[in-house]
């Protein structure tokens, strides 16, 4: 995402922040503006830059739970923000380590909310009778005597519209385990966000539309091939299955569902890191230019461009990325190839995207 200024001393904010590093205001940011206010007028009013103030209050989980920076408008019937308000189930907080764990949840959620409110996808939250039954909802659950056994019960997952997250992948070090244990490549709160409204959009989109499905079915694959059985092929490789440049990832391999997802989510992050990489004016330009003796800069709406443009733009970034994260010592930022086929998957879902775009929304 681009960078956020702070609205009175104009210091470069991260988007989680709370309070100004500069000038010590307390920050909210307005979704509905794509902007952070701070309070003005003896703490009364949320104002933005131009001193203009807003009819907004902090989002109800900043008030309870201290856990929220996002605003909300004053007349919101659930008090909750954009984000907050699709949650469904949050977790027991009188575990000592939940509170900790559902902050770092939340803001990976809100993150990704970012994304899909900039892309203006349909947002329908699961409130009774709403939305036909095409509403997006979050249970965050956490079993205290499972995690301590070491045998997690609740899985992260997407069933009906509600995405299910295990509070231990807030944890770095069960998170990275899983990570090695699975033989995946990445693996981040925002990534499993990504990847699992992914199969929440396959739902609202394309499963109940015909022609869609059948457009699907074209570049992903039949995704009436047994899913159980897929799985249990996948991870026990009975079928010595490997991982082809025509898939963005190894699990991506299992069935057309998780080629789906898995596809999804890179497009999110692919949108987001060249938005973020625009915000802060870095040098977008091609592979050729890039290695050339002096490069341009190029203009880029990721959120509006094609996926071959964005795949184009992405390679020299990740490229540097990679390269400034070996210098650290780390291991590579972007630890994938796109290659002509996933690029051609791209395309259909940043079609996808633009077609369900709501104006406004």
């Amino acid at each position: 995402m681009r960078a956020f200024p702070c609205p009175n001393c104009h210091r470069l904010l991260h988007f989680e922040a709370r309070l100004c590093p500069g000038c010590s205001v307390t920050l909210g940011y307005d979704p509905a503006a794509d902007t952070f206010r701070f309070l003005a007028d003896n703490a009364t009013q949320w104002r933005d830059d131009g001193g203009a103030s807003a009819e907004v209050v902090v989002c109800a989980n900043n008030d309870d739970f201290q856990i929220c920076n996002w605003l909300v408008e004053k007349d919101e019937p659930t008090a909750l923000c954009r984000a907050c308000r699709h949650n469904r189930t949050i977790p027991d907080l009188a575990e000592p380590s939940v509170p900790a764990r559902w902050a770092r949840i939340e803001q990976a959620k809100r993150r990704l909310f970012h994304t899909l409110l900039k892309l203006h996808l349909p947002l329908e939250t699961k409130v009774a009778g709403q939305a036909g039954g095409r509403g997006l909802a979050f249970d965050f659950l956490y079993d205290r005597a499972a995690e301590a056994a070491g045998t997690p019960q609740i899985l992260t997952g997407h069933d009906g519209g509600v995405i299910t997250l295990n509070l231990v992948e807030a944890d770095d070090a069960e998170r990275e385990r899983i990570r090695h244990a699975v033989g995946e490549p990445y693996r981040t709160l925002l990534g499993h966000f990504r990847h699992e409204v992914g199969h929440h959009f396959w739902s609202r989109l394309i499963g109940n539309d015909p022609d869609e499905l059948q457009a699907f079915r074209q570049v992903f694959g039949d995704e009436t091939a047994d899913y159980q059985a897929s799985l249990q092929a996948h991870y026990g490789n009975a079928n010595g299955k490997v991982w082809t440049d025509d898939f963005v990832s190894y699990y991506a391999t299992s069935h057309p569902w998780e080629d789906f997802a898995e596809t999804f989510a890179h497009y999110l992050h692919i949108v987001d890191v060249l938005a973020t990489a625009g915000g802060f004016g870095l040098c977008l330009s091609s592979i050729e230019e890039w290695a050339g003796s002096s490069p341009s800069s190029a203009a880029l709406d990721p959120y509006t461009a094609e996926a071959a443009k964005l795949a184009e733009m992405m390679a020299p970034l990740s490229f540097s990325m990679n390269a400034m994260n070996r210098a650290m010592g780390q291991p590579d930022l972007y630890p994938f190839h796109l290659s002509p086929a996933i690029v051609c998957k791209l395309d259909y879902i940043a079609r996808l995207v633009s077609k369900a775009a709501v104006p406004g929304g």
